[in-house]
This record gives C-alpha cells, sequence and structure tokens, in this order.
C-alpha cells in the first residue's frame, strides 16, 4: 500500500446490553451473557490495534441489540463507501452513524428501497465483488450494488447461499488467490478461480476469517480448520468470539476495516 496513505481504519461499535433480544435466523437461541461478549469485543478490538489498524469506536447503539455487528451496515471500497439497507428491518436505524464516519472519508452511496443489503454478504477480491443470495439481501440490492460500482471497474456476480446468514459465515478470502469455504453452504465451483480450501466440516461456522492486509484474523472455536490453514502457511492472530458466535456473529462482523 503506499505509505501517503493513512493506516488501517476499523470502524467498531459495541456491544448493546439488548443483544440477548439479537435476530436469529439459522441458530437456536442459547443464554448469553452481555458481559462476556463486551469482554471478547474488546479483545478483538485490542487485537485490530495491535496488528495496526487505527479502531474507531462509533457511537453505541443501546436499543439496537445487533449493533455490535457494524460490517452490515456498509461496504467500503477505495473509491466509495456503500450505505447498506440490512434485510432485517430492525437493523436499519444502525446505518445513520455508520454514514456519519465515512462521511468524512469517502463519497457515500446508498442502497434504497425495494433493494436490501447486508455487509457480510459482500466478499471482494481486487476488482470482483461476489454477492450473497440471502434472507436479508435481494436481487435489487445486488443489481443496486453493481451500478454504483460498475464506474470503478468492479465486477459483481450474484452467489447463492443455503443454510446459513450470509455469504461471509459461508466463504471469506485468506488472500488474493485462497478463500476458505463451507461447501455445504456455497458452491465450491463458484470459486473455481481460487484454491478452496475447505472447513473441517466438524466446524461448520468456520468460514469466517478477517483478512487486513497480508494479517489474518480468525476466532479460535475452530482448532481443526485452523491446523489445515496454517499447514499452508498462513499465520493466524486467534480471538475468542465464542459468545458472540450465538448471536450469529463472527471476527468480519463485528468491524468494517479498510485502507484510510
Amino acid at each position: 500500500m503506499p505509505s501517503s496513505r493513512t493506516p488501517w481504519i476499523a470502524l467498531t461499535r459495541e456491544v448493546s446490553p439488548t443483544i440477548v433480544e439479537c435476530e436469529l435466523t439459522h441458530l437456536a437461541r442459547t443464554p448469553l451473557s452481555v458481559e462476556v461478549a463486551r469482554a471478547q469485543h474488546h479483545a478483538y478490538e485490542r487485537l485490530l490495534a495491535s496488528l495496526g489498524c487505527d479502531v474507531r469506536r462509533v457511537a453505541p447503539a443501546p436499543a439496537h441489540p445487533d449493533a455490535v455487528f457494524i460490517e452490515d451496515t456498509a461496504v467500503v471500497f477505495d473509491e466509495v463507501a456503500v450505505i447498506a439497507r440490512p434485510g432485517a428491518e430492525s437493523r436499519r436505524d444502525e446505518t445513520t452513524v455508520v454514514e456519519a464516519a465515512l462521511a468524512a472519508l469517502r463519497p457515500i452511496a446508498r442502497i434504497v428501497a425495494p433493494g436490501t443489503l447486508d455487509g457480510g454478504d459482500v466478499l471482494t477480491v481486487r476488482h470482483r465483488v461476489y454477492v450473497g443470495r440471502t434472507e436479508r439481501t435481494n436481487a435489487e440490492g445486488i443489481a443496486q450494488l453493481r451500478a454504483v460500482l460498475a464506474p470503478h471497474g468492479y465486477e459483481v456476480h450474484g452467489v447463492s447461499v443455503a443454510g446459513c446468514l450470509h455469504l461471509k459465515t459461508a466463504v471469506t478470502v485468506v488472500d488474493d488467490t485462497t478463500v476458505l469455504l463451507n461447501p455445504e453452504w456455497v458452491n465450491r465451483e463458484v470459486f473455481a478461480r481460487f484454491r478452496v480450501v475447505e472447513v473441517d466440516l466438524s466446524e461448520p461456522m468456520a468460514a469466517n476469517v478477517l483478512r487486513i492486509g497480508d494479517q489474518l484474523v480468525y476466532g479460535a472455536s475452530y482448532p481443526r480448520t485452523q491446523a489445515r490453514l496454517e499447514q499452508l502457511g498462513f499465520m493466524l492472530h486467534t480471538v475468542d468470539a465464542s459468545e458472540l458466535a450465538k448471536a450469529e456473529g463472527a471476527v468480519t462482523c463485528c468491524s468494517l476495516v479498510f485502507w484510510g
């Protein structure tokens, strides 16, 4: 990255005291400790800072149970920040503060009704953008994102997802040539141009890794899949996100990371 630019920026948001009322799509509701979730989130923020991120917390949203999962509110590219329109109506007001934080850093575009789009459904590898067709992101939302990005040279591809919340629950980028994928939730042939590393199927939620340049943040709950990645030479910085996982969250969900 050019040295004249500012470091990686990571926008985060505090765990809401109402997280126990979070939206759930594919998981059964189980007891969730706000205190433990907050401790894990703080450790996650410290890890991002140790990896060179300028961690910036936006204002808390105590009335919004899912607000910690800030990734879903926007998708940030070098040229533009796209403000999402979350598929869960209860989450749509979460975008206001995030938009204000991003407006000083990028030109703003917005997904508007009837489009819906969650940031967790958007996976970018250089100028290829994969967008999950899920309960949270619809065809109109994908079409609007395609129209915003076309002038900047991005190709946007819709991807069918089944059995999980978001595309990035099923597949994430490890490097520009490698993806980590659960083949039970997304067709690996869609990513045939990449080296595909499959999760250990005893760890179905293990496909979520947060890439920050050449550094990787990974949930500590998936040792078998972690071993597969390490055998390929990848070094992972692990963090416990097990309490946040009860709310269908993971390491990509809890930040918006982009080059400043």
